[in-house]
């Protein structure tokens, strides 16, 4: 008798673990930044930090380790399930904007990228082949 009222008591116990409860309320969760494409759009290289969070907000995430980098996530949630994520990661060289990736990165980010490399790498190339002075004339300082 006491070994079939712990196997009930077990066994309905164990039930109770596989029925959902019926007519709970599971609100949509949101969490992170609202970065929309028409955002991402306005991003042009050699933006500083301060164009870019008035721009973006404030990141969800500034890497302690690395401060050259920030990240904005995004994620809509029904429950457990997933309804919709993205990601838009912008890395910086110096107070400059160098990189956008992600979800939500502009198509067109690598051609403006090589865009500007190429006009730096021309200002270099016409600085590098200006002539040298005659001797004798004092050189200004840079």
């Amino acid at each position: 008798m006491r070994i079939v009222l712990i196997a009930l008591t077990i066994l309905s116990l164990s039930a109770c673990g596989f029925v959902g409860f019926p007519g709970v309320y599971k609100i949509n969760v949101e969490q992170g930044n609202i970065v929309t494409p028409e955002m991402a759009a306005q991003l042009k290289p050699g933006m500083t930090r301060r164009q870019v969070k008035f721009i973006l907000g404030t990141p969800l995430i500034e890497d302690t380790f690395n401060q050259n980098r920030w990240d904005y996530l995004y994620s809509k949630r029904n429950g457990k399930k997933v309804l919709s994520q993205s990601r838009l990661t912008v890395e910086f060289d110096g107070d400059y904007l160098a990189n956008v990736s992600g979800d939500l990165a502009p198509s067109d980010w690598g051609a403006e990228v090589s865009a500007t490399e190429e006009k730096k790498a021309a200002a270099e190339d016409s600085e590098a082949t200006l002539p040298e002075p005659a001797p004798g004339i004092p050189v200004p300082a840079p």
